[in-house]
């Protein structure tokens, strides 16, 4: 399966701070084939560091997509039977404007006057897309991480427009923990000198302090027993202590290559407006509980998270359960078995197939019996 990227512009699109923003890009993939009814269509939403390439070989790379093992022929979004699409996010920095992006009024990339946004921010810009593929209601919308703060902003915001919902090793809001670790990667960011307040484009980017803070990043996602797997104290290419400061450890060279990776696809600047727009997700806000925020939630919901998951806990998941089943909604749990941690829903393709293969078709055969 061969995978495209494509861009649409909309005028103007305005956002929670007040502040507005005007051209707006989207890049996006599409996979499969919209049926004639048009109602076979899902959206998958991508984590914090993904883009619109979900799945396929990309035109661009020659490299499959970052849920390729869950989307395509025969796969858990079976693209046989349905309609795929996966946008760039708002503020980041693959083809969706952001930080980066050209700001009409300089002439120059926006940098630190690209206005703050939110995670309905996001959604809002995927609805524009939505209703420009002429798609009037979604089968379903899906993601792990911040992906599925998306998709818990969907069933909210537009519950009309989507049937059912996925969010995968997500949360309704950040713990103080969570917003900690981002804390700690944004003020990596801004300690570089090379930082610049933002303005690096013409220059040498901040590439030490974005390695720093995917580093710090990459721990979060993994669980104490991976990593004893992976690396346990193993040195590196020697039997015996170099007492210097170079990567001795295995664990500090992946980390290290981890970073310095990272630099080379990802700009600084969206680093710390998508985490904060992640920080600042609360699906509670004005609300006097979780169950309250959900009262308008009219989808069927399936929510998965992971025993070693300690980013995103499954009592995360289990607290959006409890508020959907006060509210009597159609929702089902499985908290799966797996040792990989956070990226346990990027790499645990089996059990995660089989619930989702059977939540969609279960849920394709209600709608058109609607």
């Amino acid at each position: 399966m061969i995978a495209e990227t494509r861009f649409v512009q909309f005028e103007s699109i305005s956002l929670d701070s007040g502040a507005s923003l005007a051209p707006a890009d989207v890049a996006y993939q599409t996979y499969g084939e919209l049926n004639p009814g048009r109602s076979n269509a899902i959206l998958i939403e991508h984590a914090f560091s993904g883009d619109a390439h979900a799945a396929g070989i990309s035109v661009e790379t020659g490299k499959p997509g970052w849920w390729d093992s869950m989307i395509g022929p025969g796969k858990a979004f079976d693209t046989d039977k349905y309609f795929v699409i996966c946008s760039n996010v708002l503020g980041g920095c693959r083809g969706t404007t952001g930080p980066s992006s050209i700001n009409p009024a300089s002439g120059k990339p926006y940098a630190m006057a690209f206005p703050v946004i939110t995670i309905a921010d996001m959604v809002r810009l995927q609805k524009m897309l939505i209703g420009h593929l002429g798609i009037r209601r979604l089968l379903s919308v899906s993601g792990g991480s911040m992906g599925g703060m998306q998709v818990l902003e969907w069933a909210v915001s537009y519950p009309e427009m989507i049937a059912s919902a996925i969010p995968i090793a997500s949360t309704a809001r950040h713990s103080a923990q969570q917003i900690a670790f981002n804390e700690v990667g944004r003020q990596a960011i801004m300690a570089d000198p090379d930082w610049n307040e933002g303005n690096y484009y013409d220059g040498k980017p901040p590439a030490r302090g974005l390695a720093v803070a995917r580093m710090v990043g990459h721990i979060t996602y993994m669980s104490d027993e991976s990593m004893r797997h992976k690396f346990g104290r193993r040195l590196r290419g020697k039997d015996s202590f170099g007492f210097d400061f170079s990567a001795e450890f295995e664990v500090e060279s992946y980390l290290r290559y981890r970073g310095s990776q990272f630099v080379d696809r990802f700009d600084a600047n969206s680093y710390l407006y998508i985490t904060k727009a992640m920080d600042y997700f609360d699906l509670t806000n004005g609300q006097k509980s979780l169950a309250a925020a959900l009262e308008r939630a009219t989808a069927r919901f399936l929510v998965i998270s992971f025993t070693s998951d300690w980013l995103y806990p499954s009592y995360q998941s289990q607290n959006m359960v409890n508020a959907l089943r006060s509210r009597n909604r159609d929702v089902a749990y499985c908290e799966l078995p797996s040792n990989y941690g956070h990226d346990a829903f990027l790499v645990e393709v089996g059990e995660q197939t089989e619930l989702v293969r059977g939540f969609l078709a279960s849920t394709y055969q209600r709608e058109q019996a609607a």
